[in-house]
């Protein structure tokens, strides 16, 4: 493409679209291709603020005219950078969000994110799959396979989606689910972004108003014994109990409790779902290895599932890395530990199982099934440990390598080299062989950039 071919972009943009076009240069473009990742560093050729799927269908196929690529932001959360021979597609302004409380499903437009779905439904009592930050845009958690703080009770966010709006390479808008575009669907459930750009799904929703939930957090020196009691507690838990540990290195911050600022410490997550089983019981074990820093487990409405991870809400340059493991060995479990000497922000060690292990009434190509842990680290790009950081976030996840079986789409990491490896070693081979033939044959000229993570 010629420079005056890339130049003319936004000019057919703002023709074909009805939306907002920002070119290099001007501070709102700026403001629009900044994201809650701030190291990454978007640089398209322009960006359109879709104003709905006919606005995102028009700008493929401007991009396949002049022979670039496209990408897509909501939040921005596990963006990958889109260069100047790329569209960037901002999502922000498809925020349809429709509950149907008879049928107990959403439709939410690829702008909205987790927590406008959790209050929008809440006062109905029922909730929807989020993920453990709430801030992060619904549609793309959901395409990665969606890993809630309750997915042991039922399973991944993907296994619960109706239907799907997307818009492929060749610029149509159509709809895919069970008897339409049905390969389509599949591999967008658990596939990712791969596929075409989505704008619209219908979920399932559930009849949850409250969970039993919270953290538990010790001081790092009791970290080899509270981490070795959690993998003996885990296989004795019942699905409805999701857990994970993590190491962290918690910043000096008055925003955190007092007793936890500028500390590492080991936090344990707990989140139980049921009507019938005392959640309380069955986390009494953990409660008693050691004296907690700070215990946070208590009924919370479900809207507020935020606060079992605490992730951070405010944007920040970060760098991930993770993996699925088929087991959690002594040696597995001391390396876990050697976080607490990194300079990484959070290293965790999520228990799957439980509804996660079973095959949903709609096939999907979600993968990590048969994963036992799954293995997420954070390392924040900041002085003075910005330049250690990479070499001791990968160095820390390669460790892992005896027990990987994969990596989950949305916690891998980098869409290239070996976390994208990762993300396809995770499928079996027919799984990963079905995804590329479907990819060939909805984008054939590679239209979409590798935001999928794979």
């Amino acid at each position: 493409m010629t420079t005056t071919e890339s130049n003319a972009v936004p000019t057919e943009l703002n023709l074909a679209t009805r939306g907002l076009v920002l070119e290099p240069g001007s501070a709102d473009y700026v403001v629009e291709v900044s994201g809650f990742n701030v190291a990454v560093d978007h640089q398209p050729a322009a960006v359109l603020v879709a104003a709905d799927a006919d606005d995102v269908a028009a700008a493929v196929r401007v991009a396949a005219r002049a022979g670039m690529k496209i990408a897509v932001k909501c939040t921005g959360h596990s963006a990958v950078a889109a260069g100047p021979d790329t569209i960037l597609i901002s999502t922000r302004a498809l925020e349809t969000l429709t509950i149907d409380h008879h049928g107990r499903t959403a439709t939410i437009g690829a702008g909205v994110v987790w927590q406008q779905v959790l209050d929008a439904a809440a006062p109905y009592g029922l909730a929807g799959l989020a993920g453990s930050s709430t801030t992060v845009g619904a549609v793309g958690y959901t395409l990665g396979g969606g890993l809630s703080p309750i997915a042991r009770t039922y399973g991944f966010a993907a296994d619960h989606v109706r239907s799907i709006e997307v818009v492929t390479a060749d610029g149509v808008v159509r709809r895919a689910d069970e008897h339409q575009n049905a390969d389509l669907f599949w591999a967008l459930r658990g596939g990712g972004a791969a596929f075409g750009i989505v704008t619209e799904i219908v979920v399932d929703l559930f009849p949850i108003q409250t969970v039993l939930g919270g953290g538990i957090f010790f001081d790092i020196a009791d970290a080899p014994a509270v981490v070795q009691a959690w993998r003996s507690w885990v296989p004795t838990l019942p699905d409805s109990v999701t857990t994970s540990v993590a190491v962290l290195h918690l910043p000096p911050v008055p925003e955190l409790p007092e007793p936890l600022r500028g500390r590492t410490v080991l936090h344990l997550r707990y989140a139980h779902v049921s009507s019938t089983e005392d959640g309380y019981a069955l986390l009494a074990p953990m409660r008693g290895v050691a004296q907690p820093v700070m215990d946070t487990v208590g009924e919370i409405p479900f809207a507020a599932i935020a606060a079992v991870h605490m992730d951070p809400t405010d944007p920040m340059p970060a760098m991930e890395r993770g993996l699925l493991l088929t087991e959690l060995t002594d040696d597995a479990a001391e390396t876990f530990l050697g976080a607490a000497e990194l300079p990484l922000a959070v290293a965790e060690l999520r228990a799957m199982g439980g509804a996660l292990g079973r095959r949903p009434a709609s096939a999907n190509a979600v993968a990590g099934r048969d994963a036992a842990f799954n293995l997420f680290a954070v390392g924040v790009l900041v002085p003075p440990i910005a330049d250690a950081v990479p070499a001791a976030l990968d160095g820390f996840v390669d460790r892992f390598e005896p027990w990987s079986c994969g990596a989950f789409v949305n916690m891998a990491g980098a869409a290239t080299g070996l976390p994208a490896d990762r993300v396809r070693s995770a499928w079996s081979a027919d799984t990963r062989d079905r995804l590329e033939s479907i990819r060939a044959e909805v984008d054939p000229q590679g239209v979409f950039s590798a935001a999928s993570r794979w």
